[in-house]
C-alpha cells in the first residue's frame, strides 16, 4: 500500500492562498509608490515638452494669444516687484557684512566691490527673482489653472477643440519669463545698491575703489549669466506651477495640495538647476563659479 502524505484542509489552503495574494498585492503597491516620483518627473517632462512645441507652434501659425499674455505679465509685475525688492534689500545688507568681514581678515579690502557684485549678479538676484516667481506668481497659475479644472472648464476648452496648453499654459509661461528677466534686473540694481551702501557707509569703504574693483573683474558674460538663469527659472516655475493646476483633483482642498507641491517642487527644481548651470558654465566658460 502506497503511504500519502494527508491533504491540507480548505480553510488552511484557503487561508494560505489568501495571505499569498495579500501579500503579494501589497508588495506590488510598495513597488508602485516607490516608482511614483519617477511617473511624475517623466509626466512633467512631458508636460514641459507640450508647452515648448505648443509655443513654437502658436507663433510659427500666428495664433498666439497677446491678450492673455499682456493681462498675465501685467499681474505679475504687480504680485512680484514688491517682494522682490522687500527680499532684496535685506539679502544685500548681509551679503555686505558677511563679505566685507572677510574681506578684512583675509586682507582683500579692495576687492570687497566685486565680491558683492559677482556674488548678487550670478547667483543672487536670478535665484530672489525664481523663488518670488514660485511663490507668488507660480502659485496664482496653479490655483487659477487648478480652479478651471474643478469647474471643468478645461475640459469644455477640450472639447471645443482648442488646445488648453496653447491657450491657457504658453501665455503664462512666456508672462512669467518676460517678467523674470525684468525683475531681475531691478533686484540686481536694488541689490548691489543695498551692498554699496553698507560697504561705505557700515564698513568705511571708499566707494570709488568699492566700483573700481567691479569693473575690474565684472564681465559683460556674467550679466549674460544672470539673465539665462532667470529665464530658464522661469520656465521651470510656469511648467511645474501649470502641470499641477492641470491635474489637480479632489475638489478645492486638490487645488490647495496642487498650490503646495508646485511651491515645494519648484523650489528643488530651482535649486538644481541653479547647481547644474553653475557647474556647466564653469567646466565650458572658466572662471569662478557661476
Amino acid at each position: 500500500m502506497v503511504n500519502r502524505a494527508p491533504a491540507l484542509p480548505p480553510a488552511a489552503g484557503g487561508s494560505l492562498r489568501e495571505s499569498f495574494t495579500t501579500e503579494l498585492r501589497a508588495g506590488y503597491r510598495r513597488n508602485l509608490r516607490d516608482l511614483k516620483p519617477i511617473a511624475e518627473l517623466l509626466a512633467l517632462l512631458r508636460f514641459g515638452e507640450q508647452v515648448i512645441s505648443g509655443t513654437v507652434r502658436t507663433i510659427v501659425q500666428r495664433r498666439f494669444p497677446l491678450e492673455e499674455y499682456f493681462v498675465q505679465t501685467w499681474y505679475a509685475v504687480r504680485v512680484c516687484t514688491l517682494p522682490a525688492l522687500a527680499v532684496s534689500v535685506p539679502f544685500g545688507i548681509i551679503l555686505a557684512l558677511q563679505v566685507g568681514v572677510l574681506a578684512q581678515e583675509v586682507g582683500a579690502v579692495s576687492f570687497t566691490g566685486a565680491g558683492n557684485t559677482l556674488a548678487v549678479v550670478r547667483q543672487a538676484s536670478p535665484l530672489i527673482t525664481a523663488l518670488m516667481l514660485s511663490g507668488v506668481a507660480g502659485s496664482a497659475i496653479c490655483a487659477d489653472l487648478g480652479a478651471r479644472k474643478i469647474r471643468e472648464e478645461l475640459d469644455a476648452l477640450e472639447v471645443m477643440g482648442i488646445s488648453v496648453t496653447e491657450r491657457l499654459v504658453v501665455p503664462r509661461m512666456l508672462a512669467t519669463v518676460t517678467v523674470a528677466v525684468l525683475l531681475n534686473g531691478v533686484v540686481m540694481f536694488f541689490t548691489i545698491m543695498t551692498t554699496l551702501f553698507v560697504s561705505v557707509a557700515v564698513m568705511n569703504l571708499p566707494p570709488g575703489s568699492y566700483l573700481a574693483s567691479v569693473t575690474t573683474l565684472a564681465q559683460l558674460s556674467d550679466l549674460w549669466l544672470s539673465l539665462g538663469k532667470a529665464a530658464i527659472f522661469a520656465v521651470i516655475c510656469a511648467v511645474v506651477a501649470s502641470y499641477k493646476g492641470v491635474n489637480a483633483k479632489q475638489g478645492p482642498t486638490g487645488v490647495g495640495d496642487a498650490v503646495t507641491s508646485a511651491v515645494v517642487v519648484n523650489f528643488v527644481l530651482l535649486f538644481a538647476a541653479n547647481f547644474a548651470i553653475s557647474q556647466l558654465h564653469t567646466t565650458f566658460v572658466g572662471g569662478p563659479l557661476g
